[in-house]
Parts: structure tokens; sequence; C-alpha cells
């Protein structure tokens, strides 16, 4: 008989299809096991949902991101032990990678996955069916029965290639389109990063190292659920997808080869961008390029060298007239409030985000603040001078990575950017004829640095019926 292998995604703001969940399901041996995804998102009852398909099965998996899904996770593991005191819930994901140990202090979490989790989720739930303990699993916490906490030593990052393909008819592709208002599977061709930046987890939790599927398989792979899902977009969720140019441009012959009719959009880095070759490049816009994300950070020098992004803003420069000459959009996310940062720094990320926008209106810059995000070089040397990270789940789940400020920001530099982020999006965002006023003074405004008394915000709130 098959044993149930029941994986939840929690509650959270964005709509992406819930691959983590998706991957090791489908790495799962389908002759021995059922995986059943619930996705809390979709769900009107999730912990009704989870509990009913829980009865009888090996396990709960959960997949858990830092901040406000954390909370929902608890919520479902305890109502899990609740009902089912004996069942094990095991726990995955961007944060137990990080704080595999500390999310065992959570007496409703038995086990916790740190890094890439097909192999791993499967042992353990090899492990499970035999009845066996998980001393010497590699790439997990556990608690034993008489309630040690142990970590295992680390699992070394796997070859994608050797993993099982993805099965998307363990979600319900249909229900995502609606939620993302387009015809959009979500995929990832990649995992890994291998660059260094500061900021950021991924170099604690790959170690810099990076592995990426065949292009023939991902060719394959992706007419195939074409085939039966007829999706318009595809949006490649890989960390960093343009690490290795030949690859790309293999994967877009594939495209291009098998007549797919679609578009697709990846994440790119300004170096990678420029050491293509033009041939390269139009072979990508030929397949159905449309949108690149690339990460510039700071407009300052001395911030870029800082956080070892690595690049050059000539580099990011080159790489907005290069994807302007093809008609490509991109987003261009920046980052401030790091600690000890001072005005000129600010002032020249803001030039520069300034200078892209006005390139072209398919140009897009996100500018978001600096927090310690768990597990970064940043985020070590700013708990070394006395920050003190958040030391529990509860203090974890109200963790905002993404719309807040840290304690570096003072309260008129964050006026400030707010008031700037409104004012570039009005002044090069395409606007109707009545906007074009209101426009012309926002450009104004950008181009003097002058963001006090926002009447166009009450103007638009006024009109808003307009819009």
């Amino acid at each position: 008989m098959k044993r149930r292998v029941v994986l939840y995604n929690p509650v959270a703001a964005f709509h992406t299809m819930p691959l983590a969940l998706v991957a090791i399901g489908s790495h799962l041996d389908r002759e021995r096991y059922e995986p059943l995804i619930v996705d809390g998102r979709l769900e009107p009852d999730a912990v009704g949902r989870v509990l009913q398909a829980a009865e009888g099965a090996l396990c709960v998996g959960v997949t858990v991101l830092t901040g406000e899904p954390i909370r929902d996770a608890v919520r479902i593991s305890r109502a899990v032990k609740a009902r089912y005191p004996d069942l094990p819930v095991v726990w995955g994901g961007w944060h137990p990678s990080m704080f595999g140990v500390q999310c065992l202090e959570e007496p409703s979490v038995d086990v916790t996955v740190q890094g890439q989790g097909e192999v791993t989720f499967l042992e353990i739930v090899d492990r499970l069916a035999r009845g066996d303990a998980l001393d010497g699993c590699l790439g997990c916490s556990h608690r034993a029965n008489h309630g040690a906490v142990t970590r295992n030593a680390s699992r070394p990052l796997e070859d994608v290639n050797a993993f099982r393909p993805h099965d998307y008819t363990l979600i319900d592709i249909e229900r995502y389109y609606g939620l993302k208002g387009k015809k959009q599977l979500d995929y990832i061709a990649s995992q890994g990063c291998r660059f260094r930046c500061a900021f950021c987890a991924d170099p604690f939790v790959y170690q810099r190292r990076w592995v990426g599927l065949d292009p023939a398989r991902v060719g394959f792979e992706i007419e195939q659920w074409w085939f039966r899902y007829r999706f318009t977009d595809v949006n490649f969720q890989d960390e960093t997808f343009f690490t290795s140019t030949p690859r790309v441009v293999a994967i877009a012959e594939e495209f291009i080869r098998r007549g797919l009719p679609i578009t697709w959009a990846a994440t790119m880095r300004a170096d990678q961008c420029v050491r293509m070759t033009d041939d390269a490049f139009e072979v990508c816009k030929r397949s159905g390029l449309r949108r690149v994300l690339v990460g510039v950070e700071s407009g300052s020098p001395e911030i870029l060298k800082r956080i070892k992004k690595d690049i050059t803003i000539e580099q990011v420069l080159e790489t907005a007239a290069r994807c302007r000459a093809l008609g490509l959009r991109v987003q261009f996310p920046f980052i401030v409030g790091f600690p000890d940062e001072d005005e000129d720094s600010v002032s020249a990320t803001l030039a520069l985000a300034k200078r892209l926008r006005a390139m072209s209106p398919d140009f897009e810059t996100m500018i978001f603040y600096f927090k310690p995000y768990p597990g970064s070089a940043l985020t070590e040397d700013a708990v070394r001078r006395g920050y003190e990270l958040p030391r529990t789940l509860e203090a974890w789940s109200t963790f905002d990575y993404v719309g807040s400020a840290g304690p570096w920001v003072s309260r008129e530099k964050y006026r400030r950017m707010e008031r700037f982020k409104f004012y570039e999006r009005l002044a090069w965002d395409r606007v109707p004829a009545w906007k074009k006023p209101l426009q012309r003074l926002a450009r104004w405004r950008c181009r003097q640095d002058a963001y006090g008394f926002p009447v166009e915000k009450l103007v638009l709130g006024a009109t808003s019926g307009l819009r």
C-alpha cells in the first residue's frame, strides 16, 4: 500500500507555484508514496484540509520562508500534532536551512531539512517508512525520542539532472493562472549561486555552488507541459539563470527548434550580460525572452565593493543599453539603508535609478531597505556590532525583509525614499493623457530632488476613480 506524504505551503502574499514542494514530491518513489500538496493560499480551511489528508499519512512536510509564512507553518504544525501526536512533522525551505536547530525548539516540529531537499527528504521518508532513526541522515536536524536535538552533517549539492522531473499534476495549475492573472508557468532550471554577495544568504546555503538542468531536458519538459497546460509565459525562478551563457543559448535554441509559442523571463547579473555576444543575446530574444531581473543594489561604487556585488556601474548601464536595443523589459532592484551608509551613497543610488528609468518606460527600479537577513555576511557583521536577530519563531514571523527599514534608517531618510519611490513611478511609467501634467511635475521633482509637500498624492487620491 502506498503511504501518503502530505506537503503544505503556508499562506504568503505572492502567488508563485509551490515549486519546492513540487520538487520534493516529484522525487518520491511513486510506487511507494502518494505525495499530496495542500497550498494554504488556495484553501478556505487549510487546517481542516491538512488534517483530513494527514489521517493515516506517513508524515507532513512544510516549506517555510522567513517572515509571515512562519506563523501559518506553526499553526498548521500544531494542529497536526494536536490531532495526530505521533505523526512526524518535517520543515524545509529557507528558514529551516539557516535555523534548523532553532526551529526544533517548536514542539510540533520533529525534523528540519537544511539546503537542497530532494534527496534528503526522500531519505527521511524512507527511514520513517522503515521505522529507522534519522541518525546519520545528511542534511537534516532532528529530535530523537529522548528529546535531544541532533544536527547531522551537511549534504553536498546534488546534480539536479539526477532528480526526477517535476510533476505539475501535483498542483492545480489553472488556479495559479487565476491568481497570477495570466497563463504563466513557474519553472526552476538550476539551483544554487556561485557569487558572494554579502547581503544575501545564498553563499551560506549553497556554499557558492551551482548546478543546472541539461538544456535538452529543459526544452523537452517545458514542451510537454505546454501541450497539457497551454501557458503563454515561463517565469524562471532560478537564483542566477544566466550563470552559463552557452547553456542559456542552448535552452533558447531548444525553444526555437520546438516552435514553442511562449515568452519567458529570468534573472541576470550585469557582468553576465556584458560578457554575452550580440548573437547570443539575439537568440534569447528570438526564443521569447521578454524580461530580465538585474540586481544593481547600489549606485555607489564604494557600497558595491563593500557588499561584494562584483559588478560596476558601467556594466549596469551597458546592460540597460543592450536590453533597450532589444526591446526587453528590465527590473533593476536597489537596496538602501545599509549600516553606516552616508547621504552621498543614497544620492548616488537615486541618481542611477533615475538614469535607468529615463532610458525606457519598460525599465523598473524597485528600491528596498537593507534588513539583516540571516546567513549573510553583512548580518554577521551587524550582530557583532550589537544588532540582535529574532530569537524565536514568533519573532521571526514578524520579520519583514521587503517593506520595512532597519534601525539604521532615520525617519527623514525613510520619508525621502518613500516619496522618491512614488515620484519615480509617476515620472516614468506610461500614463494616460490626463496624468501628463502630473508626470511633468514628477520629473521636475526627481531632477531637483524636491519631494516635499506631495500634493500629487492628494490629487491622484481624489481622482482614483479615473485611473
